[in-house]
């Protein structure tokens, strides 16, 4: 096990494939390393994970390397049969102390970092005996808020998940997949790809909470506000992952706006948004931001960004707030019509009482019961929208909100996070 303290991607030879890509395919994987966990980086987590570096695609379609972490219950027995999770974290950032293979780690110094405090969400999974795979979607590039390539990089890690002996994963394993904020756009990518790209992938269900939408409107409405961060690191990753759009935004902003993106790209997400609160980048464009926005090759992108252009094939939930502070109701109901209007399996629960962070955590038992119930060949409700006071105050929530804080006590002890085999899923394929 490397219990050393972690480098940053960028400086860690475990993150460059030791041969060539061209001709391997994609989920293979290239190199893993056992490694320790740690809860914000300073308490060490009796968690059994593993880094796996595979091939997976790129923006358009070039053989690239990424890096999953993949995990087991402490003391998990591989020849349990189990289903697999794939968790896209909101990364939320460019800057490399974000990546969950980074933050994840004990040792890491990546406080304000978005999967630092997701941790417990994956671990809540992991108490149900399930396997984890929590990708790096946004590559080692940081490419935050591009089209499709979260979707490859998610899929291909459940595929090298698949292939790692130690998990002890068959190839007809039941995977879900679940994200929130940005890793619930990562995980929309990853459900509308799936049938085209992994196709021999079982996967029976997608949870994606506050999946942003249109990225394009919500840039326009953060910018300015106290989010305007997002909008921020948003544009410093639409650069990095589409270069032709660095003349456009060197042509159209100016220099001292362009040196604050370069510093958001270093920041990680919670100093970033107390930094740059309130910034409006219209002041800082010579043509104004409207105009900007219309340049064509800016619209091109911002047009190729937007998901729902395919119907995922699995069944699908979707959480939203309805005053979500952050991510536009109208978005998410827009981007939930356009999966209904092609013939996806779509349901939608809008909360009035939740704003946008405490939503994740409140509404985690309604997400990660669906996704069991999925594992479990539960019977589907019908798909549509419905608006609920709070996810969080079903009998069903209730129920789970203390064990969920008793865990959250036992990792900051350093206490083993078991699993239980106990979901039909599991039972069956034992006997089998």
């Amino acid at each position: 096990m490397d219990i050393s303290e972690p480098q940053l991607p960028g400086d860690d030879p475990f993150y460059h494939s030791p041969v060539p890509l061209g001709r391997i395919a994609p989920g293979t994987i290239l190199r893993s390393r056992q490694v320790r966990l740690g809860l914000f980086g300073l308490v060490p987590q009796k968690i059994t994970a593993w880094q796996l570096l595979y091939r997976t695609t790129d923006l358009r379609g070039a053989p690239e390397a990424a890096v999953t972490t993949v995990l087991l219950p402490w003391g998990a027995d591989p020849a349990e049969r189990r289903p697999l999770l794939s968790f896209q974290c909101a990364i939320d950032a460019v800057a490399p102390m974000c990546f969950p293979s980074y933050a994840l780690r004990h040792g890491a110094r990546a406080l304000g970092s978005i999967p630092q405090l997701e941790l417990p969400l994956i671990a809540s999974a992991l108490t149900r005996g399930w396997a984890v795979s929590v990708p790096d979607h946004e590559g080692l590039g940081g490419h935050f808020g591009s089209a499709r390539e979260p979707g490859y990089r998610a899929l291909d890690a459940a595929r090298a998940a698949l292939r790692f002996p130690a998990l002890g994963l068959a190839a007809d394993t039941r995977i879900g997949l679940w994200g929130y904020s940005g890793g619930g756009l990562a995980t929309a990518w990853a459900a509308e790809l799936a049938a085209e790209y992994a196709p021999e992938l079982d996967i029976v269900g997608a949870v994606a909470g506050s999946p942003v939408g249109d990225p394009a409107a919500a840039f326009v409405r953060l910018n300015a506000s106290p989010y305007a961060g997002f909008a921020m690191v948003f544009t410093a990753g639409l650069r990095r992952a589409y270069p032709q759009l660095r003349q456009v935004l060197s042509d159209h902003l100016s220099a001292a706006y362009l040196a604050l993106l370069d510093t958001a790209e270093r920041t990680p997400t919670l100093p970033l948004l107390a930094r740059f609160a309130g910034r409006d980048a219209d002041r800082h464009a010579r043509v104004g931001l409207a105009a900007m926005l219309d340049h064509p090759e800016l619209r091109i992108v911002l047009d190729e960004i937007r998901p729902g252009t395919r119907a995922p094939a699995m069944p699908m939930l979707v959480l939203q707030a309805v005053y979500d502070e952050v991510i536009a109701v109208a978005d998410i109901d827009a981007h939930v019509g356009r999966y209904l209007w092609r013939g996806a399996h779509v349901r939608y629960l809008r909360d009035r009482l939740s704003m946008h962070l405490p939503l994740q955590f409140l509404g985690a038992p309604t997400m990660i019961d669906w996704l069991a119930d999925r594992f479990d060949d539960q019977p589907l409700g019908l798909p549509g929208s419905e608006t609920v006071w709070s996810v969080a105050l079903s009998q069903r929530s209730r129920s789970q909100h203390v064990p969920f804080l008793a865990l959250v006590l036992r990792m900051l002890c350093g206490r083993p996070v078991p699993g239980r085999a106990g979901s039909r899923e599991v039972r069956r394929r034992i006997a089998v």
